[in-house]
């Protein structure tokens, strides 16, 4: 006598077990799937960050970070301010012409405010991280040093603007991140004034 095939059980049977397998697939790849998103810090370092200028003194420096690099904010005295003109012949780019900062900083301070200067303090030769050196004729640079920033490890120099000097290896300024003012306390990094129409792109290699 020949056996009968219960065909409704067999295709229950297929269907549980190509349910119970792609369960198994889905479940697998949610770790992989999660791993690939951005984590909180990730995401974190990617925003923009706050800096509290209210204690800043006349020559002094405030440091954060912004996106895994180091932000500087330098309080500039006004005998500074008016030293930055006669460095222009012995300077690179002394109109900051190169898109090293957006265009509210394109000007003679490369800042929003004369006083305070914004900057990734990462040199533009080889991203090391300069020295800030405000003091003019300061030993540990040179008699002729008009004060700025100072990277040691190939000689690289810019003066308080950040704009880079002739003859040194670096060939661009400091980059000017994105920033404005919060509040007459408060420098947001990170972000463009309210208003501004500004299609700057930061800098790819900082």
């Amino acid at each position: 006598m020949s056996e009968e095939i219960d065909t409704s059980k067999r295709h229950f049977l297929t269907v549980a077990t190509v349910v119970v397998g792609s369960v198994g697939v889905v479940m697998a790849a949610v770790p992989f799937v999660s791993s690939m998103e951005p984590s909180a810090r990730a995401k974190s370092l990617g925003g923009p960050v706050d800096i509290d200028i209210s204690k800043i003194e006349p020559g002094g420096m405030i440091k954060a970070k912004w996106r895994g690099k180091p932000a500087w904010v330098v309080q500039r005295p006004q005998t500074a301010l008016n030293e930055l003109p006669k460095n222009d012949a012995l300077l690179r780019d002394p109109d900051s012409d190169e898109p090293q900062q957006p265009a509210y900083a394109k000007n003679e301070w490369r800042s929003i405010k004369p006083e305070l200067f914004v900057v990734i303090g990462i040199c533009t030769h080889l991203g090391c991280s300069p020295l800030y050196v405000p003091q003019p004729g300061d030993p540990s640079v040179g008699p002729t040093w008009p004060g700025g920033f100072f990277c040691p490890c190939h000689g690289s120099k810019y003066d308080l603007a950040g704009r880079v000097f002739k003859n040194v290896p670096a060939p661009l300024n400091l980059p000017v991140p994105r920033y404005y003012y919060a509040s007459d306390q408060v420098i947001r990094i990170g972000e463009d004034p309210k208003g501004s129409k500004s299609t700057w792109t930061e800098p790819l290699v900082w």
